[in-house]
């Protein structure tokens, strides 16, 4: 667990570490080459690099927040990997539910396999749970099809690395749309028309735009303005019921205004 950097979230959470490239928008994978970085620091939980692991261990951890936190599941890994037991998925989702004050978000490049999962009723989604896929192009919007047809409460989309336009991109059923630019030493240029058209959709469609990051070389030189203008948009469904201290409840409007999560919300 650690504090995130992270624009739409203020946690990560690595119950499983590892993955391997599956499309285009892992050629340059920043949790790969922190998991070498990790590895050559000694760090035990990355003895093995960016080999598929599973840390049971890291199922305890959410039950200690002892406030709200958002919560992004598996940063250093994807959580449907062919290699991850679907009993060691359906533990991560124990826990999540088990922490209903809060709001953890899990994101996959394996849509078919969430799909297949979830046609099998081995997933228990909660309201708290919120699930997205990655979509970098367009060969990669196949994925939101998948997407929709789970029965996640909250569907959105990491259009980050956005390395290609996303023509006709359709947005029903989606609650959430998040865009950002590679950034690192040979960042794939992000066309400021791609971000734009995609803004434009989801302005029509009504769905909460979040625009990360310009990415680039100098990353924080190029800043997540978008037309003069810092995009943070949220969810607006939020769990009906989060308890703050296992003795009250608050609404999802509360939960927004909540003070450990301003700065996440907060405009400049």
């Amino acid at each position: 667990m650690a504090q995130s950097s992270i624009e739409w979230t203020e946690m990560t959470w690595n119950p499983t570490t590892g993955c391997d490239k599956v499309s285009a928008g892992c050629k340059f994978c920043y949790a790969e080459v922190m998991a070498r970085r990790l590895q050559a620091m000694g760090l035990e939980k990355y003895r093995d690099g960016f080999s598929i692991k599973i840390h049971p261990g890291e199922l305890e951890i959410p039950y200690q927040w002892k406030k709200p936190k958002m919560v992004f599941v598996n940063s250093m890994s994807d959580l449907f990997h062919e290699k991850v037991p679907v009993g060691f998925i359906q533990e991560v989702f124990r826990v999540m539910k088990e922490n209903p004050q809060h709001i953890f978000q899990i994101l996959t490049k394996r849509a078919d396999t969430l799909l297949d999962y979830d046609s099998k009723g081995w997933l228990d989604w909660q309201r708290n749970i919120w699930m997205g896929i990655s979509v970098e192009n367009q060969k990669a919007m196949y994925r939101i099809d998948a997407l929709r047809k789970t029965g996640a409460w909250i569907k959105f989309l990491s259009c980050e690395p956005l390395i290609g336009p996303l023509p006709d991109i359709n947005l029903s059923g989606i609650d959430w749309v998040i865009v950002g630019g590679e950034s690192g030493r040979r960042p794939r240029p992000m066309r400021p028309e791609w971000v734009l058209d995609i803004q434009q959709r989801c302005q029509t469609a009504g769905v909460p735009f979040f625009f990360k990051q310009w990415g680039g070389t100098n990353k924080k030189k190029n800043g997540r303005l978008l037309n003069g203008k810092t995009w943070d948009e949220m969810p607006k469904t939020f769990p009906k019921k989060l308890s703050l201290d296992n003795s009250e409840t608050t609404s999802g409007s509360d939960y927004l205004n909540n003070s450990a999560l301003r700065p996440l919300h907060s405009k400049p």
